[in-house]
């Protein structure tokens, strides 16, 4: 991909700089692929777009972090148990180094759905959980709005060939370009107008859900029937938010969520999946749990179970809840109709939650908790966070107020409620 071949890329590394990251005169940035490793090679020619767009906006320094993903199997496919050991620190001390200093980070997240779907399900556990402890202090920042973050995507020649296999091959990573700026909202003929609008929307929403204190929510759908239980002292979140250094920004590219934590020991029911999930390079698909007293203790997939217990063993948080989040199926996403077996898309076209860790910043005054008084005030924690959705047209949302009156949220899928 180059400006030439698709000249909107320009206007999307501005999207990214300017509503994403609010990125500051000044202000250094940071980008990689996540909080696990580098960004992909593929996307060098849009990377080279944003840095040049960022020190067009006065970025003091842009550094970058680079993977080959091929890599990963090669070590992966001549590893064994015994021979996955203490992870390499320098990754993780770069990025504390940077999050220490304020700095702004990019997360360019774009992955091959399938790439480690030959390697032994043991073997990915053990690599992630030895990559995770040795970020898991810089991985903190983000979960608590330390610094101006974002997660955004572009193609991939893998991850257009998983989501439009049947485009022609030549012309998939265009056609998938077309489907992210749909979804980002860049055919509106304003769009930075169109965004403020939209992110106020969000916030009126998430404002209204706090306003009510509900004790709990009550999912309905098929295979679905599940209590959430909400701490009190809960907030709902969605859209901008508000960084340590007190910058405003917008966490993900594109948004469509409003979310709050669950209560970690307050979960009890049933729920299916209505999309895949991909974790660790792999794809879980039909996926059902049944929780109680907040922890999974049954669990099944039609396709990628061993994957799940993995993410479900993970650590002893990973089989709880750490996110609840509401989005409609009438959202820009949901519409186009197509599963993007990328996180950061499927779940803002679906209502989902998340397995694992909570943010801190969806508690009244938990920011300055011990872990201990965290988990006491319903706050769950883990070095994982992995969103699943169970959105569809069928699903009814409720709310249950702490005198026991059932308000409806969600019907069918939409907003029940004015905002």
């Amino acid at each position: 991909m180059t400006t030439e071949s698709y000249p909107q890329a320009v206007q999307y590394a501005d999207l990214i700089l300017e509503v994403g990251l609010n990125l500051q005169p000044g202000q250094r940035l940071l980008v990689a692929g996540s909080t696990l490793g580098g960004v992909d090679l593929h996307l060098a020619p849009f990377v080279r777009i944003i840095v040049e767009r960022a020190y067009v906006r006065g970025a003091k320094y842009v550094d970058v972090v680079w993977s080959d993903p091929r890599l990963e199997v090669t070590w992966l496919s001549h590893a064994s148990l015994d021979s996955i050991g203490p992870y390499p620190k320098w990754f993780g001390s770069a990025l504390l180094e940077h999050f220490e200093a304020a700095d702004a980070f990019l997360m360019l997240y774009a992955q091959d759905p399938d790439l480690l779907s030959g390697v032994n399900s043991e073997l990915v556990a053990a690599a992630l959980a030895s990559v995770r402890k040795t970020v898991q202090d810089a991985r903190a920042y983000i979960f608590r709005n330390g610094i101006n973050w974002l997660v955004a995507s572009a193609p991939i020649p893998a991850w257009s060939a998983k989501v439009l296999p049947h485009v022609p091959e030549a012309d998939r990573d265009l056609a998938l370009w077309h489907l992210i700026l749909e979804a980002c909202r860049l055919s509106h003929p304003d769009p930075l107008t169109g965004w403020r609008v939209h992110l106020e929307a969000l916030a009126a929403r998430a404002r209204h859900l706090t306003e009510k204190e509900y004790a709990s929510l009550v999912y309905s759908a098929p295979g679905t029937r599940l209590t959430v239980g909400l701490p009190r002292g809960h907030i709902w979140r969605g859209g901008q938010a508000v960084a340590e250094n007190g910058i405003p920004f917008v966490p993900n590219l594109p948004t469509e969520e409003i979310f709050t934590l669950p209560h970690r020991a307050q979960v009890d029911g049933f729920v299916c999946a209505t999309k895949p999930l991909e974790y660790g390079g792999k794809t879980i698909d039909g996926m059902s749990l049944v929780f109680l007293h907040g922890e999974v203790v049954e669990f099944s997939a039609k396709a990628g179970e061993e994957t799940l217990r993995e993410l479900i063993h993970a650590d002893a948080g990973a089989a709880r809840l750490g996110e609840a989040a509401l989005v409609p199926h009438s959202s820009p996403l949901s519409q186009l109709g197509i599963v993007f077996h990328n996180i950061l898309f499927d779940e803002n076209a679906s209502s989902h939650l998340a397995l694992g860790n909570a943010y801190r910043f969806s508690l009244k005054d938990a920011e300055g908790l011990s872990d201990e008084e965290f988990a006491q005030r319903g706050g769950n924690q883990s070095q994982v966070h992995s969103d699943f959705m169970i959105g569809s047209a069928a699903l009814d949302v409720d709310g249950t107020a702490v005198d026991g009156k059932i308000e409806p949220i969600m019907r069918g899928g939409e907003w029940a409620f004015d905002a």
